[in-house]
C-alpha cells in the first residue's frame, strides 16, 4: 500500500501505469475531469503526455467560480455598493468579471469587500460590525456547502440578526446528466475527489445505469490519475460501466453522513444558472423557510444592472468540454491571468488558469 506523497509521484510507476492503458485500449475513449483540483493536476503533471492518442482528456465544469454567472456577481457588486453592507467572500471571487466591474475594482472606489478563509471569519466580522449588514457570498459545489451550513447555524445560536448568506452553491450530478443529455460525447466521468468525501458515491449510481458510462472517483495525484484512467478504459473495452473508487484513502461510499444530514437540513434544491449550460433544474441550493431569513436576496434590496456577457469569450465551450482554451481567440493575449476576461482564466481552478500556467501562455 502506497503512504507517502512521494510514491503517490513515483515516475517509475507512473509509466508502468501508462503502458498498462496502452496495452489494453483498443478504442477511442473520452474522459471528461469535473472537478478543478483535478484539471489543474492534469496540466501541472502533463498527464495527457502520457496517454496513447485514442484516450482523450476532457475539461468539464468542475469549478465553481467558472460556471457561476455574471448575475451573480452583478448582484454581489449591487450589494458591496450600499453603504450599510460589507461583502466578505473567498479570493477567488475577487477578479471574476461582472457586466462592469469586479468586486476587485468595486473595493478599490472604497466599497467594504474583504477576503475571508472561512465562513467563521464572516460571522467574526458580523460580530465587531453591528450596524453592518454582512453578506457573505457562499460559492461552490458539495464541498464547500457544509461549512455554509454550518455557519448559517453558528449565526443563529450568536443572536447576529445582522449576517446573510448570498448562495451560488451547486450540486454535480445535474451538470454531469446535462452534457450527456446534450449530446457531449464522454465515455467515462473522473468524478471529484473532494465532492465525494461529503457526498459518497451514490450521486453517481445513475450514469452507469442509464447512460452506460463509467465513473472513477479520483485523488489528484499522477498515480491516482494514471490508476483512475487505468480504471475507466478496463471498464470501457469490457463493456462494465460501473461506479468505483480509486481514492480509498478519502471517499468511501457512504461519503461523510454528518455533513450531508447538516445541509439536507439548512439548503433545499432550487433550479440554478451554470455558465454553458444555462438553467438547470434542481442544480443548485437555496436556504429553507427556517433560514430563509438570512437569504441576502431575500433580505436586502438591490437594483441590478442588465447582465451582459462578453461576447469573445468561449468559456461556456471549454466548460462543456466541446473546446479546449487553445481555440480561444483571447487565450494568452487579451485573456490573461493578471487581466482575465472570461471565469476560467481568473481561478486557479479554471482550464485557461491552468493551461496558461502549465502548457505556455499562447
Amino acid at each position: 500500500m502506497i503512504k507517502y506523497i512521494d510514491e503517490y509521484r513515483d515516475k517509475n510507476l507512473v509509466l508502468r501505469i501508462a503502458n498498462e492503458i496502452r496495452r489494453i485500449s483498443s478504442r477511442p475513449f473520452r474522459f471528461m475531469e469535473v472537478c478543478g483540483g483535478h484539471t489543474m493536476a492534469i496540466q501541472k503533471f502533463g498527464i495527457p503526455s502520457l496517454l496513447p492518442e485514442n484516450i482523450q482528456l476532457l475539461s468539464g465544469p468542475g469549478c465553481p467560480v467558472c460556471v457561476t454567472g455574471r448575475k451573480f456577481i452583478d448582484t454581489a457588486i449591487a450589494f458591496a455598493r450600499r453603504e450599510d453592507v460589507i461583502i466578505t467572500t473567498y479570493g477567488d471571487l475577487i477578479r471574476v468579471p461582472g457586466s462592469t466591474s469586479t468586486l476587485d475594482a468595486e473595493r478599490g472606489k472604497g466599497h467594504d469587500i474583504r477576503m475571508v478563509y472561512s465562513i467563521l471569519d464572516a460571522l467574526e466580522i458580523a460580530n465587531d460590525n453591528p450596524d453592518k449588514k454582512v453578506i457573505f457570498l457562499g460559492i461552490g459545489f458539495e464541498t464547500t456547502t457544509p461549512s455554509s451550513a454550518a455557519g448559517v447555524v453558528n449565526a443563529i445560536n450568536m443572536g447576529l440578526d445582522n449576517f446573510y448568506l448570498y448562495s451560488s452553491h451547486k450540486v454535480m450530478p445535474p451538470a454531469m446528466t446535462a452534457l450527456i443529455n446534450e449530446g457531449v460525447k464522454i465515455d467515462g466521468y473522473i468524478a471529484p475527489g473532494h465532492v465525494s468525501t461529503i457526498t459518497g458515491t451514490s450521486i453517481y449510481d445513475d450514469i452507469p445505469l442509464k447512460y452506460n458510462l463509467g465513473c472513477v472517483v479520483s485523488g489528484f495525484e499522477p498515480v491516482d490519475l494514471m490508476q483512475t484512467i487505468l480504471m475507466l478504459t478496463r471498464q470501457m473495452e469490457n463493456d462494465d460501466a460501473k461506479v468505483e473508487i480509486q481514492y480509498k484513502r478519502a471517499v468511501v461510499p457512504e461519503g461523510n453522513v454528518k455533513a450531508r444530514k447538516l445541509v439536507d437540513e439548512v439548503f433545499e434544491a432550487c433550479d440554478d444558472w451554470w455558465r454553458g449550460l444555462g438553467l438547470l433544474k434542481d442544480s443548485g441550493l437555496q436556504l429553507r423557510s427556517a433560514y430563509s431569513h438570512l437569504d441576502a436576496e431575500k433580505a436586502i434590496p438591490v437594483e441590478v444592472e442588465k447582465t451582459r456577457e462578453d461576447t469573445g469569450c468561449i468559456c461556456g465551450e471549454i466548460l462543456k468540454g466541446l473546446k479546449s482554451p487553445g481555440d480561444c481567440k483571447l487565450f494568452g493575449k487579451a485573456c490573461t491571468p493578471n487581466d482575465p476576461v472570461g471565469a476560467c482564466m481568473v481561478s486557479n481552478e479554471g482550464a485557461c488558469h491552468a493551461w496558461f500556467r502549465y502548457r505556455g501562455s499562447a
